[in-house]
């Protein structure tokens, strides 16, 4: 069979996931096992996949789907827990003080603590924290959904202290003689090379997360604005470019000149420390105040089972910084125990259940309880027991509704885990095959041949979906493009760098990350209407990501790298005027009312 016609074969997996999500918009629930029922009879009956190895790659997705529940769990039950306690009145009053404006708020909360939480933790957590956290702020579930997964790009390279790049990237071109030869060539280490990738990664990455904050407001007031505007998230623009620089200067930095373990913690720190005190100061922050309609009149398609009351005052006050406490103690707790060469890291990666060679295959399927984000969560939770001195009644009403919320996500990821898990595993056939993600991979390149690194973005972004992981995403495909980048003789390390850019935007759309952020903000079954929202940004990156990797490559004259982002500056340029204009209008308007 030719590599076209099994490309288009592979592809079948990911085409039925976006036909049943986003096409027929059918909850994810329903969709997964359609999916899964694919996947498994492409596997077996094209791939001639054995049954047990089909069997033992569906045990482990679902074991990675009770890890990725854990998460959903965990922060769902530490917001429930805020909520019963009060402490989550006065963070709602605290971000009021610092600025009522929604587009403000989202930008501190969602790109620069975010992006702190994703560089702690990774495993799509961040979104899983704030999410709920936004809704508990006065958000539509759905609008405060959607900029947590667009949150999920810049800062996914270096998720989990670097793990993309350390782990991902690195044990994808470890073992290859093609590749050790190459860094023998170069006159350097590999672990120099890697270091290397990393800090072309945050390059790339800090050029277009420049702008990602005010994508992700503009995107928020034309969906989810009573004026439906996109000027109204462009007027904005100065204060989103502020916070983006913020973020992507520290962060492209610390990639180039630490390495990868650190740009996205760093980033996140260094942009709150200059972000919120500007935005307390109104530093470029617009005159006119926007914020959502009355809740009355939302589309209620916004809403889920996620309510908070803010109108109802707490019982006891809590200060500002003991109602953060917990959030606090995330973080510090995500950083400790993921730094190497602390004691803490070794002693929680040392507890293992693991089982080898499952159904007598060389699946091994293996998790670490401790090590799993939502462990912290529900351990902090229990924390904030004593610190609010809160009774067991209301603890385990919190536990209660927590339980309730993961019941229903469950339902989706029992099924979309164990199907990536069939599509990763595909390699082990008797037709002789390569796994499905390399012959997709294989078949697309023989159709762009040396315009490639327009592609290699979106070959990142569709690992990302297919596997949930800017990880396995990067363990898949880095040796590909690695090959590829020899064989049309482009520098393999800027292939291997947009290979792992396009892994981090493809989280945007990934869905087991949208089903779990759309569990923790209770907005089950509208998974589809949010991967056709995150689409647009997503196609924004990997389109920006090929052109400057086609530059790069090719240099600055006339060709089609130059084109695109030519189109891309344009593109901003209008937008920002339009934003100004907008601002104009709005200071018109408060003089006529004043």
């Amino acid at each position: 069979m030719s590599i076209g016609v099994l490309a288009l074969l592979a592809v079948m997996p990911i085409v039925s996931v976006f036909f049943f999500l986003v096409v027929l918009r059918w909850p994810a629930k329903k969709a997964m096992p359609l999916s899964l029922v694919v996947t498994v009879l492409m596997a077996m009956f094209i791939w001639k996949v054995p049954g047990n190895q089909v069997a033992a790659a569906s045990v482990k997705g679902v074991v990675t789907a009770l890890e990725v529940a854990v998460i959903v769990f965990g922060a769902i039950l530490l917001l429930n827990t805020l909520k019963e306690s009060g402490a989550i009145f006065t963070i709602r009053k605290g971000f009021t003080s610092i600025s009522s404006d929604r587009r403000i708020q989202t930008i501190i909360v969602c790109w620069l603590f975010g992006s702190f939480l994703e560089g702690a933790a990774g495993w799509g957590a961040p979104a899983t924290i704030v999410g709920p956290l936004l809704v508990a702020i006065g958000f539509p579930a759905m609008g405060a959904v959607m900029v947590a997964l667009i949150l999920q790009s810049t800062p996914v390279s270096y998720g989990a202290v670097g793990t993309p790049i350390l782990i991902g990237v690195n044990s994808g071109l470890k073992d290859s003689p093609l590749v050790q030869k190459y860094v023998a060539e170069q006159g350097t280490t590999f672990e120099a090379y890697i270091n290397g990738i990393g800090g072309q990664v945050g390059i790339i990455h800090g050029i277009i997360g420049i702008f990602i904050p005010l994508f992700m407001v503009t995107m928020l007031t034309f969906f989810f604005g009573k004026n439906k505007s996109i000027k109204e998230g462009l007027a904005v623009w100065k204060f989103a470019v502020f916070a983006g620089l913020a973020f992507t200067i520290p962060y492209a930095l610390v990639a180039n000149l630490l390495g990868p373990e650190f740009p996205s913690l760093i980033g996140g720190l260094v942009g709150l420390a200059i972000v919120v005190p500007a935005a307390k100061k109104g530093w470029f922050v617009p005159k006119r105040t926007w914020d959502f309609d009355h809740s009355s009149n939302w589309n209620p398609s916004w809403t889920g089972t996620l309510t908070i009351d803010n109108s109802e005052k707490p019982k006891k006050t809590i200060s500002f910084l003991k109602a953060w406490t917990p959030y606090l103690l995330v973080a510090v707790l995500l950083v400790v125990t993921r730094i190497d060469y602390l004691p803490f890291s070794s002693w929680i990666q040392s507890w293992v259940i693991s089982f080898e060679s499952v159904f007598g295959t060389a699946i091994t399927v293996e998790s670490k309880p401790l090590n799993i984000p939502g462990t912290i969560f529900i351990l902090v939770s229990i924390i904030a027991i004593f610190l609010y001195k809160m009774n067991l009644r209301d603890y385990g009403r919190a536990v209660k509704d927590s339980f309730k919320t993961i019941v229903s996500a469950m339902a989706a990821l029992i099924f979309a885990v164990p199907m990536v898990q069939v599509f990763i595993n595909s390699g082990v056939n008797a037709a002789e095959y390569a796994s499905m993600p390399l012959v997709l991979a294989e078949g697309i390149s023989n159709m762009f041949g040396s315009y490639w690194p327009l592609i290699a973005p979106t070959i990142g972004a569709i690992g990302a979906f297919a596997a949930g992981s800017n990880t396995i995403s990067n363990m898949m495909f880095s040796l590909f493009q690695f090959g590829v980048a020899d064989n049309i003789l482009a520098a393999p390390a800027t292939i291997v760098a947009l290979q792992a850019v396009g892994g981090a935007a493809g989280n945007m759309i990934c869905v087991h990350n949208v089903v779990a952020a759309s569990a923790s903000a209770g907005l089950m079954g509208k998974e589809g209407n949010l991967i056709r929202k995150t689409l647009i940004p997503m196609t924004f990156y990997v389109v920006f990501a090929g052109g400057i990797g086609y530059v790069a490559i090719n240099g600055l004259g006339f060709n089609i790298g130059t084109i695109i982002l030519a189109a891309v500056a344009l593109f901003i340029f209008i937008s920002i005027v339009k934003g100004q204009k907008q601002n104009q209008i709005d200071r018109e308007k408060m003089k006529e009312t004043a």
